[in-house]
């Protein structure tokens, strides 16, 4: 694995910044039109669905700390820590497929409060 600088990091890391920013639109400029998304809770969910579960109206987080970007491939591996406005912290790992320049698939794996 190595640690890259590069169109894709930059695509890895605009999506969490939209996120804290609520920018749907920025995300999905850079996802496949097949994308799918997993997590303990949700099972390959579809790219419509992934926005309808996982995109609240108000955004939920003050910060999120990327601790860890590492590439394989096509693959990036994503470390990082989340504080909510709610209070509390947890740390999260992300795998995100890229086709291209653009993410195919993303599967979070959830963590501990941090």
């Amino acid at each position: 694995m190595t640690n890259i600088d590069g169109p894709r990091a930059a695509t890895a890391r605009c999506c969490y910044e939209a996120y804290l920013e609520g920018r749907r639109d920025r995300v999905a400029a850079v996802l496949t039109e097949d994308f799918t998304f997993s997590s303990p809770q949700d099972d390959h969910i579809d790219r419509k669905t992934y926005f309808e579960r996982c995109w609240p109206e108000k955004p939920p987080f003050r910060a999120i700390d990327i601790e860890h970007l590492v590439f394989d491939g096509d693959t990036a591996m994503i470390g990082y820590r989340a504080e909510k406005l709610a209070g509390g912290a947890f740390r999260n790992v992300e795998l995100m497929r890229f086709k291209g320049d653009r993410i195919a698939e993303i599967t979070v794996y959830f963590g501990r409060n941090a």
